[in-house]
């Protein structure tokens, strides 16, 4: 069977997720393994051109991945290329996506897809318009743990839910005696820092796909750590939010309330099994996925706990429940939603997570900052086109 080559403009990847999740664990893996199989029995090869804005680490990087073509014009990128993707900062970035649509290329992008919900709806109209294919990247519906998790909602495990609660984050280091593992426009509001900004657009697909849709949102953001040391050991006031306790009222498809509760932050030191945790109860069984595992716990093998403050507990909590399995091989989530893109973008349709989902999360985060502000919850109203 033939062969078919897409090129695709990679915007971002010097930066740490564009790096080390985009191009290393998902699109050389494919490019490596002589590309994707489509439907038909063909094949999908990927042709890779690098671009940013340092011309030193692109050369680097393309001469370490045996990558031919490397630039930092952005313009240029595009016209060469079939599919445009992009991990730039969120500032940067609607106005490359407008570029590459008016361009008629397909496009691959980070989220958030802008800083305010009016321009990621104006986004999402554009593609709608335009008739490329467009994806946005939900990377944590893909993880091996909430496939798992998914895979329990489907089958009716739970039974009627009842509750969501979510715990993700850990410390980052101030800077001053330690460098810091985020950079540090993170803590900047006025550079589009913030975790609510960063992750209620991870939170928002995140309760969609497992659960359903969010109708409300109550939220405490918070600049725990208003002091920070940047990259050149700079001290530096944050004006960021660096944690957000949320709280969310969903529907289920089929009509049922849940209540969902999410913390974020990177002023907690971890004492979980993975850096973030989801735990769904129902009256049927509860179930805890994290980034990889997922373990159960059925109705009928719930121990009878009884509090009694008096006596040290023995019970053994977490042998009480019993692992997931896979079923099958479950691949980096990042590269199983590119192949999935690709396939898509190959037979000319819709990638069923798009810029209209995109917008969704930034809504999210909108109405976060603002139910914190406000001291109230905030229904979310349904977005059109």
């Amino acid at each position: 069977m033939s062969t078919r080559t897409l090129r695709i403009a990679m915007n971002g990847v010097t930066g740490r997720m564009g790096y080390r999740q985009h191009l290393v664990r998902s699109l050389l893996p494919i490019r490596d393994a002589g590309g994707i199989e489509l439907e038909d029995g063909s094949r999908l090869q990927v042709e890779l051109v690098l671009v940013g804005r340092r011309e030193g680490k692109l050369a680097e990087l393309a001469a370490l991945h045996d990558i031919e073509e490397w630039t930092t014009d952005v313009e240029k990128a595009i016209a060469v290329c079939d599919v445009y993707f992009d991990a730039q900062v969120t500032s940067r970035r609607p106005a490359a996506l407008r570029a590459a649509m008016a361009a008629g290329k397909h496009i691959y992008t980070e989220k958030p897809t802008a800083e305010t919900l009016d321009e990621a709806i104006e986004l999402a109209r554009l593609a709608e318009k335009s008739g490329v294919t467009v994806g946005v990247v939900h990377d944590k519906l893909y993880l091996p743990g909430l496939v798992k998790l998914r895979r329990l909602v489907e089958e009716g495990f739970f039974g009627r839910i009842l509750s969501l609660r979510g715990e993700f984050g850990y410390w980052v280091l101030e800077g001053d005696h330690q460098p810091a593992q985020r950079p540090s426009w993170n803590y900047r509001k006025e550079d589009g820092g913030g975790i609510a900004v960063d992750m209620f657009c991870h939170w928002n697909y995140v309760l969609e796909g497992i659960l359903g849709r969010v109708d409300t949102v109550t939220a405490k953001t918070v600049t725990h750590i208003p002091t920070r040391w940047d990259e050149a050991g700079k001290e530096y006031t944050a004006t960021a939010d660096d944690a957000a306790y949320g709280t969310f009222e969903i529907t289920t498809p089929g009509g049922d309330p849940v209540i969902a509760q999410i913390n974020s932050s990177w002023t907690v030191r971890v004492h979980r099994d993975e850096l973030v945790e989801f735990q769904v109860d129902g009256t049927h069984g509860s179930a805890v996925a994290g980034l990889r595992n997922c373990v159960a716990q059925q109705r009928a093998h719930t121990p009878k706990p009884v509090w009694n403050p008096d006596l040290p507990a023995t019970e053994p909590f977490r042998e009480q429940w019993m692992d997931v399995p896979a079923n099958g091989e479950l691949d980096n989530g990042f590269k199983v939603q590119w192949e999935e893109f690709l396939r898509d973008v190959a037979a000319g349709r819709q990638h069923r997570f798009g810029l209209l989902s995109a917008a969704r999360g930034v809504q999210l985060a909108e109405l976060g900052l603002a139910s914190s502000e406000q001291g109230r919850t905030l229904p979310v109203p349904e977005i059109s086109l």
